[in-house]
């Protein structure tokens, strides 16, 4: 079969089409037909240095939306032609950009009705990444005041609208032309980062995400309230402020992402219900190596509206 592969790190034209054995799902194991998978920064990121993954050959891609080929033994969840979609095990499970992947069967859920699978292939591990740290490790309720930085960006703009239909009140943070968009996803406040200082226009949240890194953390603990979280994503570049924020009667919480079937579902049953839906910022062909190693450049810019879809 095709696909992505690189033989050593580096820069975007390390990326080339290879030809790779085709495998098999073993026990509790599914084969997928790829019909899309996204970019995601920790692609570029395994692509140029070794993170979890050490040098040497690897095809990357963790989300995956496509047609269930194979079902391995003891699996009852999906049948061969099934529509799903999911995040493979992160960070060792990674493989989905080629024309066929294996993963676990309880990583996948059903693809909602209707909705076209190249589309849902941008939703996963962003999704999940919002879900997790909105509802699982900051325990969102309605009513509730959310700061969502990067509020545009790829897990962004999924966290805005997780949040909303959990009935939060949520404020977002980017640039003054991003705003409009912002206000579609139902975000209630905007505001620039760039032009104002974001600790002296919010204060009394309950829930900061912190997709950026840095400082951003420690220049978001003035806007909490008593016993508000601040969840961080960037853990290669956040610096940690978890006993500052005890002494302020908060908390400050570091979120690896993890494949997470029941947290799917849920992303597939806000899809259904159109209170979910992915901003595409371009669609590339799968194997077409340039158009690939420019979407791979224009992740790395870092100012990329929504995701970034290559398409089988």
């Amino acid at each position: 079969m095709r696909a992505i592969s690189q033989d050593h790190l580096g820069g975007a034209d390390v990326l080339h089409v290879a030809t790779i054995p085709r495998p098999a799902p073993g026990p509790s194991e599914v084969l997928v037909r790829v019909v899309s998978t996204c970019l995601n920064p920790t692609d570029w990121v395994h692509r140029r240095v070794p993170g979890f993954l050490g040098d040497g050959s690897r095809v990357l891609g963790w989300d995956v939306a496509g047609v269930i080929e194979e079902v391995g033994l003891g699996v009852t969840l999906h049948d061969v032609g099934d529509p799903v979609f999911g995040m493979l095990p992160y960070p060792y499970g990674h493989g989905a950009a080629a024309e066929y992947v294996i993963a676990p069967a309880r990583a996948l859920t059903a693809a909602p009705e209707g909705v076209d699978l190249s589309l849902l292939g941008a939703v996963p591990l962003a999704g999940l990444t919002a879900w997790q740290a909105l509802i699982d490790t900051a325990g969102l309720e309605a009513g509730q005041r959310v700061l969502v930085h990067g509020a545009a960006g790829g897990v962004g703009h999924l966290a805005v609208q997780i949040a909303k239909a959990r009935g939060a009140y949520v404020i977002g943070t980017a640039t003054g032309p991003k705003h409009e968009l912002l206000r579609s996803l139902g975000a209630d406040e905007m505001i620039d980062y760039q032009t104002t200082n974001v600790s002296d226009a919010v204060a009394d949240v309950d829930v900061v995400l912190d997709s950026v890194g840095g400082d951003t953390a420690a220049r978001s603990l003035p806007t909490l309230t008593h016993g508000g979280v601040i969840v961080s994503l960037a853990l290669n570049t956040t610096t940690p402020i978890g006993e500052t924020a005890r002494a302020a009667g908060a908390s400050h919480r570091l979120m690896l992402v993890e494949h997470d079937h029941h947290g799917m579902n849920e992303l597939a049953l806000l899809i259904a219900e159109e209170r979910l839906k992915p901003v595409i910022a371009t669609t590339v062909e799968l194997f077409d190596i340039e158009e690939v190693r420019r979407a791979h450049q224009l992740g790395e810019t870092g100012h990329v509206t929504g995701k970034i879809v290559l398409q089988a």
